[in-house]
């Protein structure tokens, strides 16, 4: 049976049924941190109706989250083996950082499922609430990364502090050069985080070392999209990344 992988994060909770690598349903809801354990229960079951799991893999960059679905699992799904991706969990990918605990467990997930399904060194982009660039060695190696603002809380705040500038939809424009204010806006998102990705895999593979041909770029999250057209680096799109790391964790700990 599947496990059920689930992806906490900021703005989104995404989850999956993941057998053998493959994503048999997925869904995407919001990260209310109001959400009581007995409201994600009524959620997550719902959601599962027509689905049998055999154990449940979760990853949080929110405390207050983790602990209501730790209170859901253990009087909701009992009967369920579970894995939190947290200290002391065999991921079996060292990561190299001044404090590894500080790395989020949803960057260590792409990092396990980029080394599990590619040779060589990676450069893994999750374009999320934060854009992430992860950077995973040929032996599988967490080395570092950055973090740079997100797509969507860009374009929002954007809109909050322009008093003439609103909210608009993440579509191209018709050119760079816009000639009214939606698509001037769009331009300025869309083109620019596809040069701010361009520009940082750039440098990061500058300071690998490594042929350029040599390695996996790979853009996932639920914003890739958005931008993936526009960025000629990327060698690979894998939008369910995370989950897929998730049910790696899961084998390696069950």
């Amino acid at each position: 049976m599947p496990i059920l992988c689930a992806d906490i994060g900021n703005g989104h909770t995404q989850l999956g049924l993941v057998s053998d690598g493959e994503v048999l349903a997925h869904w995407r809801v919001s990260t209310d941190e109001r959400r009581t354990a007995d409201e994600w229960a009524a959620l997550v079951l719902g959601l599962l109706r027509e689905h049998a799991v055999d154990g449940v893999a979760i990853c949080a960059t929110v405390p207050s989250v983790l602990h209501e679905w730790r209170d859901m699992l253990a009087r909701h799904f009992a009967d369920l083996h579970h894995v939190v991706v947290e200290p002391g969990v065999r991921t079996g990918v060292p990561v190299l950082m001044d404090n590894p605990r500080e790395v989020g467990a949803d960057r260590i997930m792409n990092a396990l499922a980029a080394a599990t399904l590619y040779e060589g060194p990676s450069i893994v982009v999750d374009f999320g609430t934060a854009t992430t660039f992860d950077v995973v060695s040929a032996g599988g190696q967490y080395v570092g990364g950055a973090i740079a603002p997100g797509i969507e809380i860009s374009s929002e705040a954007l809109s909050r502090r322009g008093a003439q500038l609103r909210n608009v939809e993440l579509l191209r424009p018709r050119s760079v050069i816009a000639k009214n204010t939606v698509e001037a806006i769009q331009s300025g998102v869309l083109f620019g985080f596809a040069s701010l990705a361009e520009g940082i895999i750039a440098r990061m593979m500058a300071e690998l070392g490594a042929d350029p041909a040599s390695v996996n770029v790979i853009a996932t999250g639920h914003l890739a999209p958005v931008v993936l057209d526009e960025c000629a680096s990327f060698t690979e799109h894998q939008p369910w990344l995370t989950l897929r790391g998730l049910e790696l964790v899961y084998l390696r700990n069950a």
